[in-house]
């Protein structure tokens, strides 16, 4: 089985997440309770729990954009960051930083994305068509 993380974090509304988790973003629901949720995160378990979402600051520069710290994220191939890009986008989803392409034409090039969840968690979705750059430097 290859690795996959595990991450847990509140969330103000389970049902909110699940609409956003599940519904916009895709994710397949797991084991729940009343006070929280699981769910498959593009192959990694996130568990949803009830109470006062992290603290977050606006201090990564990405490129000439500051983001939110500290943020969750995930790496996928390119043809399923576009369809996601895509959704959010015809979804009208409010964006920290659009769906776009940084260190064009270096190693390493990749698209991304930053948007937070409905209890305002962040999350960056990053793609890469060549995913020997990942861990380019």
């Amino acid at each position: 089985m290859p690795s996959c993380f595990h991450l847990a974090y509140h969330v103000t509304d389970l049902d909110q997440a699940r609409t956003f988790y599940g519904g916009l973003l895709g994710c397949k629901e797991g084991r729940s309770t009343e006070t929280w949720v699981d769910f498959d995160f593009f192959g990694h378990q996130i568990s949803l729990h009830l109470g006062e979402p992290f603290k977050t600051t606006n201090t990564g520069k990405v490129g000439e954009h500051m983001v939110p710290m500290p943020h969750l994220g995930v790496v996928l191939d390119m043809p399923t960051w576009k369809k996601l890009a895509d959704k959010l986008t015809a979804a009208k989803l409010d964006f920290v930083l659009e769906p776009t392409i940084r260190f064009q034409g270096e190693p390493g090039e990749q698209s991304t994305m930053f948007f937070r969840d409905p209890s305002g968690n962040p999350i960056e979705v990053k793609g890469f068509a060549d995913t020997s750059g990942i861990f380019a430097s």
